[in-house]
Parts: structure tokens; C-alpha cells; sequence
């Protein structure tokens, strides 16, 4: 356990929280597409569907959510998400149980747990630096990013042991018992937030802040470059994801209990992302390092399509675990310089503005790769949006990234490759995540 988690009560709940909210998130992911496969007999198009309405919320309704949550204080919005998100995975398998399951309920589901999660999000990204001071914050970032791959390395291995025995809709009361969890944590956190500045209110307010949020993201060429990269990154990476219950069910020919071990083992790249993170920073530089992970780690993705029944599964496990590996490292980057560089009032907007860019391409990869799957096949179809993930690396290289050893504000001092960032509108010395 690290030194932060020992000494800092508040801390410890938040990550023990949300620890548990990815776990059960992680058996979720696996089991909730599984249910349309394998109960529901749905098309490679619902399944694609169903895997974007888990994201479309981000675009409905992201931006004024980030406003909302620069006003108010966050912890109420964290536990409130969370305990809607709680009653929603209790009823859905208790309906399932009675007989009404059917696909028009998951994708409500998918809609509701999604909105709950753009407000949870945007909360929890703007309350972590609040609770945390600033010399703590490299560490909380590393160890909340490394816990959550644990989580999901044993969430995706707990799918595969738990969906033969209790069946995939049974494996949806796992994310109803980790939101219980989340919802007891965030309970006993005893730190209390000072109230916001009064803001004004109304329709013409909330456009004015929308939009300066927009400007914010927009007018700065570091926030803007990794903004435009999480985009097209994400459009690719849920292009492939969308599609791999069908894939690794129908063309590779693997059980529903191989597919969450396998998921659960590629997952342990994040793991290693985690570890590599910090170190490659404070030897490469984070620009640089950031370079290593968007770029050249997820390469090995493109091995993905070749997966095949018996040996060819570890084509999936090598290219699985260094995209993990590449996100989580490069996340936990972008996260402690998202930080550094915005100041607290704006966190939360910035936080959305740049989600809504981000987030706003899952739901349409996801529709992508359905389309693609329909109409040229599933494997043709993973050949093109795997493609894109490494792809997606050429905005960094083509950006002021490629120019400078440190992200703006890493290294406060004067050095060689170090380039002083111009301050983004109402910036102080802070930025989003893919």
C-alpha cells in the first residue's frame, strides 16, 4: 500500500470506492454485451448500438454537467450518481428474472447508468485535486489509475468464473454490490468542501460558461492537441471493442467464460502501464513519454485480428495488453497535467468540455464498428478500427508534444527541450485524459 493510502483516511475510501465501482464496472463490461449474444440472440448491429449508448450520454448532456459541477459541491453529485446507478443494476436483473428482458431494456440501461456515470465522472475529476494537495496528486493519480486496472484485470476474471454459475444477467448484481460499496465510501468521507461562489443561473448563463469551457479547450495547443487525439483515439478504440463479444464468440470460437479470462488477463498491461507511467516521465520527460505510450506501445494491436481458438487467443492477450498498457500509462500522464494546469474553479468544466470532445467519438466508434461489422464482416471490420488506434498517435507527432521534453508546467524550471506553455484562457498552473 502506498504512503498516501496509509496516511490519508479520506483518500483511502475514495480509492477503496471507486476501486470497487471499477471492478464491478469491469464484470459489467463483460457481462451486459454477453447477455445480448448469448441470451438475447442480438444482431453484430444491437450489440454495437448497445456498446454507444454506454458513451451517448457524454454528448447529450456532458457540457452543462461540467458547468453544473463547477457550481455545487461535488461529493452530493458523486453519491447521488452512484446510488441511482445502484438502484438500476438491482432492478434490471430482478426484471430480467421475471421474464421481461429484452434489448429495448439493456440499451435503457446502458442510457441511464451512462448519464449517472458523465455526472459521476466529471465530480470525481474535479473533487480528487481538491481533496488531495499538489505534491500528493502524482501519487493519488498513479495509484487510483493502477488500482482501477487491478480492479478491472479481476472484475473481467470474475465475468468468467461468475457467468457460467449465476449466467451473464446474474453477473449484472456484481456492479449493483460494487455501487453499494461505492455509495458506504463516499458516505464516510469526512472532508467537506467549501461552498462554491454563487454563480449566476439561468439558460443564457450556463451557455456563456458552456462556451468559455470550449474556448478554454479550443485556444490552448496542449489541450487542444490531447483533446483531438482522445477523440480519434477513442473513436478506434471502441470501434474494436465494440465488436469483440461477436468477434471472439462467432469468429474466433471462443466460450463466453474464455473470453472474460482472456479479457481479464489482457487487462494486466494496464498494470503495467501503471508502473511504467511515472518512471518513463522522470526519465523521458512527459511529452516524451507520452509519445512512447499513445505511439509506439499499442502497435502490437494490430496482432488483435489474427486471434483465432486454442494458441492463436494469445495474439488477442499481446495486443490487449499493450493498448491496455498505452492507455493507462498515457492517462495517468494526461491526468496529473490536467491538474497542474487548470485552476480548481474550472476543473470540472474543462473536465466535461474536453469529455464531451473525448468521450462524444465512443458512442460513434461504437456505431462504427456495428456498421463495419454488418457490412463487411466482423474480422474485415476489426482489421480497420484496430488499425486506427496506433493511427490516432500521428496528431501527437504533428503537434507541439513531438517538440518538448516536459508538458507545460511538469518542469516549472528553465532547461533544454523544455518549451514554457502559453496560459489558456483563466489558467493558472492544469488537463483531460482520453
Amino acid at each position: 500500500m502506498s504512503g498516501l493510502l496509509r496516511r490519508h483516511r479520506d483518500f483511502r475510501l475514495l480509492w477503496c470506492g471507486e476501486t470497487a465501482g471499477k471492478f464491478g464496472a469491469a464484470v459489467t463490461g463483460v457481462a451486459l454485451p454477453l447477455v445480448a449474444v448469448a441470451t438475447l440472440r442480438a444482431g453484430t448491429f444491437a450489440v454495437g448500438l448497445l456498446a454507444a449508448c454506454s458513451w451517448l450520454p457524454w454528448l447529450l448532456i456532458g457540457l452543462p454537467v461540467g458547468v453544473w459541477v463547477d457550481r455545487v459541491r461535488r461529493r452530493p453529485l458523486m453519491l447521488a450518481a452512484a446510488s441511482l446507478s445502484l438502484a438500476l443494476f438491482t432492478a434490471v436483473p430482478l426484471i430480467a428474472a421475471a421474464g421481461g428482458l429484452t434489448i429495448g431494456l439493456l440499451i435503457a440501461l446502458a442510457l441511464l447508468a451512462g448519464a449517472a456515470a458523465v455526472v459521476f465522472q466529471t465530480a470525481y475529476s474535479a473533487y480528487l485535486p481538491v481533496l488531495l494537495a499538489p505534491a500528493d496528486r502524482a501519487e493519488g493519480n498513479a495509484a487510483l489509475h493502477g488500482s482501477a486496472s487491478a480492479a478491472q484485470i479481476a472484475g473481467r476474471g470474475a465475468a468468467g468464473a461468475l457467468i457460467p454459475w449465476a449466467g451473464a444477467v446474474g453477473g449484472l448484481f456484481a456492479q449493483a454490490a460494487a455501487f453499494l460499496v461505492s455509495v458506504l465510501c463516499l458516505l464516510g468521507i469526512r472532508h467537506r468542501e467549501p461552498r462554491p461562489a454563487t454563480a449566476p443561473g439561468g439558460p443564457r448563463a450556463m451557455t456563456a460558461e458552456v462556451a468559455a469551457g470550449l474556448r478554454l479547450v479550443a485556444r490552448d495547443p496542449w489541450f487542444r492537441t490531447l483533446t483531438l487525439f482522445g477523440a480519434a483515439s477513442n473513436l478506434a478504440l471502441m470501434g474494436y471493442q465494440s465488436l469483440l463479444p461477436v468477434f471472439l464468440v462467432r469468429e474466433a470460437g471462443l466460450s463466453p467464460a474464455a473470453v472474460g479470462g482472456l479479457l481479464a488477463a489482457a487487462g494486466t498491461g494496464g498494470l503495467a502501464g501503471a508502473f511504467l507511467a511515472r518512471r518513463a516521465a522522470d526519465r523521458f520527460g512527459t511529452a516524451r513519454a507520452t509519445l512512447l505510450c499513445e505511439l509506439l506501445l499499442p502497435l502490437p494491436v494490430l496482432l488483435i485480428p489474427l486471434t483465432s481458438a486454442g494458441a492463436g487467443a494469445l495474439l488477442y492477450l499481446a495486443g490487449g495488453c499493450a493498448v491496455s498498457a498505452g492507455v493507462v500509462a498515457g492517462n495517468i500522464i494526461k491526468a496529473g497535467f490536467q491538474q497542474r494546469r487548470c485552476p480548481p474553479h474550472l476543473l470540472g468544466r474543462l473536465t466535461a468540455c474536453a469529455a464531451f470532445l473525448n468521450y462524444g467519438t465512443l458512442p460513434l466508434g461504437a456505431l462504427l464498428g456495428g456498421a463495419l461489422g454488418s457490412l463487411l464482416g466482423v474480422r474485415t471490420a476489426m482489421w480497420i478500427t484496430t488499425a486506427g488506434v496506433p493511427l490516432a498517435g500521428l496528431i501527437l507527432l504533428c503537434s507541439p508534444v513531438r517538440r518538448v521534453r516536459e508538458l507545460p508546467g511538469a518542469d516549472p524550471g528553465p532547461g533544454p527541450g523544455n518549451a514554457t506553455a502559453p496560459a489558456a484562457e483563466g489558467n493558472h498552473p492544469a488537463q483531460p485524459t482520453t
